[in-house]
C-alpha cells in the first residue's frame, strides 16, 4: 500500500480545516463501494476523511471483502459514519445499499481505488451553495497513475445533453461528479444494477434528462490507472454497453434518429486513419470545448469567489 503525504495531517491541522469559515456547509454524502482493493481502499480512505470537510457523511460498502481490506475499514471507522461488510450483488447494488442509509443534501460516489483530492469537497460545497440553481457538477477530468501521482489533467469540457447523446463528449467522470438529492430523487433514485459495467453513464442519461450538467474549473477527483482495473480489463464490454444505453435513450428522444445517423458517421469517419485526426482536431475540438446554445457556463474562481461565464 502507498502512503499519500499530501493527506498525512495533524490533527492540529484537521480542526483548522473544520474552522474554516463558510455560511453553511452543506451535508455532503460520499459512498465507496469496495471488494477485495486491500492494495488501494487505504489511500481512498484517507482521501476522504482527511479532506477536513466539516458536514461530511462517508459511508463504505464492503461486499465480503476476504482480502484484508475489511481490516483497512476498521482501521479508520470512527471516522466512517456507516459501514457494512456483506455479500452482495457488486458495485451497484453497493451503491443503492449505501445511498438507502445516506442523508446528504449533495451526494456522489468514489470507487475503492481512486481518490479526491485535496480539499476538494469544499469545491464541491461551496459551489452549490453558491449556486442554488446548480443541480450537478462535474470538474477537471483528471487521471493518477498506479502509485497515485497524479499524471494527467484537463480544463473540463462544455456539457449538454445534446452533445453527450451525439457521442462528442462520451465521459463524464464519476470521481467528480456530484449531485443534488433532489436530483437524484427525480431522476428515480437509484443506480441501474442490472449490469456489471458503465451503469454510472446510465444514471447520467437520466439526469440530463432533468438538469444541465455544470463545469468547474478544479480538482474534484481522480481514476487511478492500474491494470487490474474493470475498466481497463473490460473496455470493449464498456463501449457495448455504452452504446446500448445511449441508442435506447435516443429511441425516446425527439430528433433522436438524427442524433443516430450523426453517430453512425462518426463512428465510420474514426475507423479511416486518414480522416481520424481531422476529425479529432477541427469537429471534436469544437464540440467538446466550446459553448454551445444548449451548454451551461463554466463554473470558475479567479479571486476565491465562484463565477459563472
Amino acid at each position: 500500500m502507498t502512503a499519500l503525504a499530501t493527506y498525512s495531517l495533524s490533527t492540529s491541522d484537521r480542526g483548522t480545516l473544520k474552522e474554516t469559515s463558510y455560511p453553511k456547509w452543506p451535508r455532503i454524502t460520499l459512498l465507496t463501494p469496495v471488494r477485495n482493493s486491500v492494495r488501494y481502499i487505504e489511500d481512498t480512505i484517507r482521501s476522504v476523511i482527511y479532506q477536513g470537510y466539516p458536514n461530511l457523511e462517508y459511508i463504505v460498502v464492503d461486499g465480503g471483502s476476504t482480502d484484508g481490506t475489511v481490516d483497512i475499514i476498521r482501521k479508520y471507522e470512527k471516522h466512517i459514519s456507516w459501514w457494512v461488510s456483506e455479500p452482495d450483488k457488486g458495485r451497484y447494488d453497493a451503491l443503492n445499499k449505501g445511498f438507502a442509509h445516506a442523508s446528504g443534501e449533495i451526494m456522489g460516489w468514489i470507487s475503492a481505488s481512486d481518490m479526491l483530492h485535496v480539499r476538494s469537497l469544499f469545491v464541491v460545497g461551496s459551489v452549490f451553495q453558491t449556486f442554488p440553481e446548480v443541480e450537478w457538477i462535474t470538474g477537471q477530468p483528471t487521471n493518477f497513475n498506479e502509485q497515485g501521482m497524479t499524471v494527467f489533467v484537463t480544463k473540463p469540457p462544455r456539457w449538454s445533453r445534446i452533445r453527450f447523446l451525439a457521442g462528442a463528449n462520451r465521459y463524464i467522470q464519476q470521481e467528480s461528479t456530484f449531485w443534488r438529492r433532489s436530483l437524484w430523487e427525480r431522476a428515480g433514485g437509484y443506480v441501474d444494477s442490472s449490469r456489471k459495467t458503465a451503469n454510472d453513464l446510465e444514471l447520467w442519461v437520466r439526469f440530463f434528462r432533468h438538469a444541465r450538467l455544470y463545469p468547474v474549473h478544479a480538482l474534484i477527483g481522480g481514476y487511478r490507472h492500474h491494470s487490474d482495473s474493470d475498466s481497463t480489463l473490460h473496455m470493449d464490454e464498456c463501449h457495448r454497453v455504452h452504446e446500448e444505453i445511449i441508442q435506447a435513450e435516443l429511441d425516446f428522444l425527439r430528433g433522436g434518429k438524427a442524433l443516430k445517423v450523426f453517430r453512425r458517421l462518426c463512428i465510420s469517419v474514426q475507423n479511416i486513419p486518414v480522416l481520424r485526426a481531422l476529425w479529432l482536431r477541427l469537429l471534436m475540438s469544437h464540440l467538446y470545448f466550446r459553448r454551445g446554445p444548449d451548454s451551461p457556463p463554466a463554473i470558475k474562481s479567479w479571486d476565491g469567489k465562484w463565477t459563472m461565464r
